[in-house]
Parts: C-alpha cells; structure tokens; sequence
C-alpha cells in the first residue's frame, strides 16, 4: 500500500526542548554539554540559555558570530603540528572534560583527533580569535589551501553542517568535484559573514 500512498510529507523542525514546531531556517542549537549534542531549540528556548549565569549548565546555546583572523597565517610546519591528513578541521573546547579537540571531515563522518595544550598554543594560541573562543559553542575553523590557511570563529553548529554535507557528496580519493565546489562555496560564504574583531588595547 505503501507505493499507492505517495511521499510522505516532510516531518516539521521542533523544538527539542518544549516541542513546538519551528521553521526550518528560523530555528536555532543549543548544546548538550554533557552528551556533546547539538539539540533544536526555538528562539524563546534558546534566549533561555543565551542569559549570563546559565552558560556552564546542561545546555548552551550556539551563538551566531563570524570571526575572521587574516593576519593568522599558518606554514606547512605549524599545519604538521596539528598531525591533520586534510586541508580542512575545526577545533573547540570541550568544558566538560577540560581539553581541547580537533575534527575533521571525513567520508566517515567527523574524526576526531586530541589536541595537547602546547600544539594549541604554538599553532593557534597567538591569533586574535584564540581568547575569543566560547567553550563547547565555538570552534575555530581552518582551511589550508595553495600554501594559505584560512582561519574563522564560527558556531560550532555549521561545522558539523559541512562534516554532513562532506560525508554525503564524498566520492573517490579526494571527494570528488561535487565536493570540492560544495566546501568552496561553504567558505565562501563563511568569508561573506565574517568580521574581523577589533584589537583589545595595550594594557
């Protein structure tokens, strides 16, 4: 019977959190810090947790700021600090468990790879996006490309975003030209919304 029903209707967003329906591209994440999960929250959900004095409990909400460094460059020697097999990772900082963690995209999904406190500071510590970084919400997001890395603040949402649609048009060695169009076009936008921050004055 199923053949004669049809396609089904697309299931609407919820909230995660209360349950009601939100609009696809109106919704916002928040974190579940203790599974390290990203939940579907609407606005009035997650202004609950976007509050000072709430930020180090169970959840956390995704902020939506885009940062730029272009000043931040990065040789092929500090890239091979990172021990990063592709030009592209995202790097946060895990709260709960007090340490900081680098992903990349893979066919397989996210893959993970443990960062030590001095590679941080050696590679990415000195930037201007470093100190800025919100815990568990935020990561750094690196492209190295022709000899020039790219560096960005972003929520930590749309990082996962690009590992999904890596991992779905992921073809042959490379990824294939459907791929790499997909990632340039995802920084190119990323670029489009990001700002650079205004240096902190000498003390």
């Amino acid at each position: 019977m199923r053949r004669f029903a049809g396609a089904r209707p697309a299931r609407p967003e919820v909230c995660g959190l209360c349950g009601v329906v939100v609009a696809e591209n109106a919704h916002r994440h928040v974190v579940e810090t203790e599974k390290r999960a990203l939940v579907c929250a609407c606005t009035a959900c997650a202004l609950l947790f976007d509050r000072p004095g709430v930020a180090t409990g169970r959840f956390r909400a995704v902020p939506n700021r885009y940062l730029a460094d272009p000043d931040h460059r990065l040789d092929d020697g500090a890239w091979e600090l990172l021990q990063i097999p592709v030009g592209v990772a995202f790097f946060f900082r895990n709260a709960a468990l007090d340490r900081l963690v680098a992903l990349y995209p893979s066919p397989a999904g996210a893959t993970e790879s443990e960062l030590d406190a001095e590679t941080w500071q050696t590679v990415l510590g000195a930037g201007r996006l470093a100190p800025l970084l919100e815990p568990d919400v935020e990561a750094l997001l690196l492209r190295r490309e022709q000899g020039r890395t790219d560096c960005y603040l972003v929520p930590i949402d749309v990082c996962y975003e690009l590992v999904g649609r890596m991992r779905l048009l992921w073809t042959g060695f490379d990824g294939g030209a459907e791929a790499r169009a997909a990632l340039a076009d995802f920084f190119a936008e990323v670029g489009r919304r990001a700002k650079i921050p205004a240096e902190a004055p000498a003390p």
